[in-house]
């Protein structure tokens, strides 16, 4: 008898502990120190409420992570949950990767506080919430004030027009340019963006699913921004630039304009003065017409977790209220609760060219064909060296606006058979 009860109080005490040892691993592909500090903070307050468990979070830096994360994915290696890029969704989601979140969401308490936007983006793929965002990076124009007073622009650019004379008149200045322009890794929004812009629409695609990437509008967009870098007006070492790179070439004063989300915010107000810099709308195009890309990212939940409501619990945390304004505040973003337009932090001069945007109706937030499995390859890899070869002369506009087309078209046209 008592072999039998100290048997059982042995196993009573193993299953305790591995209860309180049980982990889930999380995954963060966006990041920077500050970020990771942030997703600590939240992860820190789960773990006081979930004594049992804890997280461990692995950090993959941007630069690298679709690379990273994919042979982590084919190794087997794959987290509870993870912060999932708008561009990635479709991927993992289509191979059958990613938990539905629906019969959480059913259930959870905020999700009738959180914006249309935010529920339909991340319903993106098969109507069903294999994605919860936890904000929006919509782009808008930074400008350095002292630099267009040095070179004689009295008022920021409104059209592209004036953008390009805007730019040339900075590139005049010893060592200092109009453009931090982004040819690295993340710089396919500017191209899309200008191209639409110039394009006067945002269709990606025909019916019959070949690309609008090669038709008169979008290449003369995409033309008008290698000749914006081959004519000077962008930093020569601009063709690998990133968003560290472009955000710290335009805090440094070395160039005039800056598009990006509202996270380039939170750089350049800590070594900017207010009064030195703006945010305004993007300049429109011939048509009067702007199409900001609007990106989102948000917390996935992969179906090969043995934790499914303890990680679902873990994404509801950082979701929840507190912890996604805590979030947002930090990374830059745009909330994704209705209720935050109303949050003071909002309420200032540095984010009314986001909302100005947004008012706008000749301003059209658009999001990228994210929805395509190929297309997160197309926009980490493809797009980056083809556009860099542009750039640098190694191939016309034309047979860039060309590449892009025919990979699109066949990626579009696979999509519409399924």
């Amino acid at each position: 008898m008592k072999t039998l009860i100290t048997t059982a109080l042995f196993a009573t005490l193993m299953a305790g502990s591995a209860m309180a040892d049980t982990t889930l691993k999380l995954v963060e592909v966006i990041t920077s120190p500050e970020r990771t500090e942030t997703l600590k903070s939240i992860v820190g307050k789960f773990e006081a409420a979930n004594p049992d468990a804890k997280v461990e979070i692995i950090s993959l830096p941007w630069n690298e992570a679709f690379q990273k994360f994919a042979t982590m994915v084919s190794a087997g290696d794959t987290p509870d949950v993870m912060e999932m890029p708008d561009t990635w969704l479709s991927l993992y989601a289509n191979n059958g990767m990613l938990e539905s979140l629906e019969p959480y969401l059913a259930k959870w308490e905020h999700t009738k506080e959180l914006t249309p936007r935010a529920l339909e983006l991340g319903r993106d793929v098969n109507k069903t919430a294999y994605m919860l965002p936890y904000g929006f990076y919509l782009r808008a124009m930074f400008y350095n004030k002292k630099l267009l007073s040095d070179a004689g622009v009295t008022t920021p650019p409104k059209t592209m027009d004036e953008f390009t004379k805007a730019s040339e008149a900075v590139s005049k200045l010893p060592g200092k340019y109009g453009y931090c322009m982004r040819g690295g890794p993340g710089g396919l929004n500017g191209w899309m963006i200008f191209a639409a812009s110039m394009a006067g629409d945002n269709t990606y695609f025909k019916e019959d699913g070949s690309s609008t990437m090669n038709s008169e509008g979008w290449a003369k967009g995409i033309e008008w921004m290698v000749d914006l870098y081959r004519q000077g007006y962008a930093p020569k070492d601009s063709v690998n630039w990133g968003f560290n790179e472009v955000v710290a070439g335009f805090y440094s004063g070395t160039c005039a304009f800056l598009d990006q989300d509202p996270d380039a915010l939170i750089a350049i107000a800590e070594r900017m003065k207010k009064e030195d810099f703006g945010v305004i709308p993007l300049p429109k195009g011939p048509d009067g017409k702007s199409f900001p890309t609007i990106g989102y990212a948000g917390w996935s939940m992969f179906s090969t977790t043995k934790n499914k409501d303890l990680s679902w619990k873990l994404i509801a945390m950082l979701e929840g209220k507190e912890g996604n304004l805590e979030w947002n505040k930090k990374i830059g973003a745009l909330p994704a609760y209705t209720s935050a337009e109303k949050d003071p932090f909002y309420a200032g001069d540095q984010f009314k060219g986001w909302f100005e945007e947004l008012a706008d109706p000749n301003t059209v937030p658009t999001v990228m064909p994210t929805y395509l499995e190929e297309f997160a390859f197309f926009k980490d890899s493809l797009a980056i060296k083809t556009s860099q070869q542009a750039l640098l002369g190694d191939i016309t506009p034309k047979q860039l606006a060309d590449q892009w087309a025919e990979y699109l078209t066949k990626a579009q046209q696979k999509h519409l058979k399924k």
